[in-house]
């Protein structure tokens, strides 16, 4: 089952950090009529993201960084919790989620498992992200990490049960990285 689709108006609004356009469509509905649309579509690249996990440990790896979204939508220091994560630019996914973990959080890790992918937000941006998860320990650790050139991130190790509590109590509030703890616990690579 497919949307029939005509694209009426595909104007670009602002091309300042990723591509914002407005788009004006119609769309046939189920009974066959016209419905005309006009919407703002964001198209920022596709990215990945992974959850580095030690089983030994029952921890996980966890970066905090500023979001200027957030924060004017109400966090109130910006800062939020996530597992590493980075935008593909001209890198397959695997390739994207190495490089973003050795940067991020300064572990050169090995094998690394693809989880799934989903659609964070697609009632106006077209990022896809693909969905990563891999086991670390200490052997790994290549430098601190804390990002590269602009980026300005703290890395921290925190036990599965807390990473949990975290979720519930609203200190981890970042849809990917709620999605890969969940991920988590329900495959059973940790204790909750």
């Amino acid at each position: 089952m497919s949307a029939k689709v005509e694209i009426i108006k595909n104007k670009i609004l602002s091309e300042n950090w990723f591509v914002l356009r407005n788009f004006t469509y119609d769309l046939i509905a189920k009974d066959g009529s016209t419905l005309r649309h006009k919407r703002e579509v964001y198209d920022r690249g596709n990215g990945a993201t992974i959850l580095l996990y030690n089983r030994d440990k029952n921890s996980v790896v966890l970066t905090t960084q500023f979001r200027i979204a957030t924060y004017v939508n109400g966090n109130q220091t910006g800062m939020l919790i996530e597992a590493c994560a980075g935008l593909l630019d001209d890198d397959s996914p695997e390739d994207c989620i190495r490089k973003e973990a050795i940067e991020e959080t300064g572990y050169n890790i090995g094998a690394v498992e693809k989880i799934f992918e989903a659609y964070m937000s697609p009632g106006g941006v077209t990022e896809l992200i693909h969905f990563f998860a891999a086991e670390y320990d200490e052997s790994l650790r290549d430098n601190a990490g804390g990002g590269v050139e602009d980026e300005d991130i703290d890395v921290m190790e925190v036990s599965f049960p807390t990473a949990l509590e975290m979720v519930k109590d609203g200190r981890i509030r970042d849809g990917k990285t709620i999605m890969l703890l969940q991920h988590a616990q329900l495959a059973g690579w940790l204790k909750a």
